[in-house]
């Protein structure tokens, strides 16, 4: 759309998207974490990509943008973080990389999603994306409780009065409010509860949900118990203890290994989601666990329909066995080799009075690339 365009148009524009590509909704408010900081404050909920209940909520509580912002940028930095190795590294989608060159309520408005193709796909990479925001969000908020920086939460008031003293410890300090939390996550990302029957559409939305589900419940799983020692010369004769969130990188960690087994499930919907394999259909899917609808297609071969890149020209381990190493990144298509020259100050010394002084030292790097 072009510069120019005229709000109300990109506005028309994004809830006729949103009618023909129901997933959409869901990943539009992703764009909040690629934004610069500022930028969803300055345009306003009424300009952000976000559907109609979403901005319902923006608007009757501007101040959780930050933290919203916050929870989509945790979100997209750790999938980066668990891919940046593999075929498919959870890049930009080429229309959302140019779009943030222009942080405008056009390009907010008109910008489809931050994945493309993956994010409505129903593959493993959908459900990690799903999985990995909704935790972010989860810790964006729960960490917001505990910091104080939210009036309608702050500790978990569950635990403010328990333990056992007899056994030389209890509950005090400032506990993750992490159902608050969870909360806020299921209110802000899943829409109200529909029928479910049908196909694509709809169960991919069931998927979707799923797998937002399973993300928040990998930050409650991974909850963890901080004490602090209370005693005469460190003795230790009594104990404070909270709960606290784990670090993001872990939930991430997690997850992954979720959407390294995740379950494939048939997308002819009835009453509940099932497996896709017929013999395994009476075992029951846990809520934890990722789903997806569609295998995944071949990120080793450039797609431009799809968005798919492909793994020409990038960085390969030569001598990793890992999804990093220069066989499997490159697909058995081989690898150049290019001699990097680098260039930098070194063996630096203070010199009276009053400079420092140092050394230009040079090497040599090899770095390979895919062919």
């Amino acid at each position: 759309m072009e510069k120019g365009a005229p709000l109300g148009w990109c506005l028309l524009w994004t809830a006729l998207l949103l009618e023909l590509c129901p997933c959409c909704a869901q990943g539009n408010w992703m764009w909040l974490g690629i934004a610069s900081f500022g930028v969803p404050e300055k345009l306003g909920c009424a300009n952000l990509p976000l559907d109609g209940r979403q901005k319902d909520l923006c608007k009757k509580k501007p101040y959780l943008l930050p933290i919203i912002h916050e929870g989509a940028r945790l979100g997209i930095q750790e999938c980066r973080n668990q891919f940046k190795h593999e075929r498919w590294n959870c890049l930009l989608s080429p229309d959302m990389a140019a779009s943030l060159s222009n942080p405008s309520p056009i390009s907010a408005a008109s910008s489809s999603s931050v994945f493309g193709y993956e994010l409505s796909s129903g593959t493993k990479e959908t459900a990690f994306i799903y999985a990995v925001t909704a935790a972010g969000l989860v810790h964006s908020v729960t960490h917001a409780c505990s910091a104080g920086n939210m009036t309608e939460c702050s500790c978990d008031p569950n635990l403010q009065s328990g333990g056992s003293a007899r056994e030389g410890w209890h509950w005090g300090g400032c506990s993750d409010d992490i159902q608050y939390g969870m909360w806020l996550s299921r209110k802000f990302l899943d829409g109200p509860a529909k029928n479910i029957t049908g196909k694509d559409g709809h169960g991919l939305i069931a998927m979707n949900t799923h797998n937002n589900e399973a993300g928040r419940l990998a930050v409650a799983r991974l909850m963890s118990v901080d004490c602090r020692c209370h005693g005469v010369s460190g003795s230790c004769a009594l104990k404070t203890c909270w709960k606290v969130m784990s670090s993001f990188e872990k939930v991430g960690s997690l997850l992954k290994e979720k959407y390294e087994n995740s379950i494939q499930i048939s997308d002819r919907l009835k009453k509940k989601l099932r497996r896709k394999d017929k013999s395994q259909r009476k075992i029951p899917i846990p809520k934890e666990d990722l789903l997806y609808i569609n295998r995944s297609p071949n990120y080793c071969v450039e797609d431009h329909k799809l968005g798919v890149p492909g793994t020409q020209g990038r960085v390969c381990n030569r001598t990793s066995e890992g999804p990093d190493g220069c066989n499997l990144l490159c697909c058995g298509r081989g690898y150049n080799t290019h001699v990097v020259r680098h260039v930098e100050r070194c063996d630096c010394k203070f010199v009276w009075c009053c400079y420092v002084r140092c050394r230009r030292c040079e090497s040599m790097t090899d770095v390979h690339t895919c062919k």
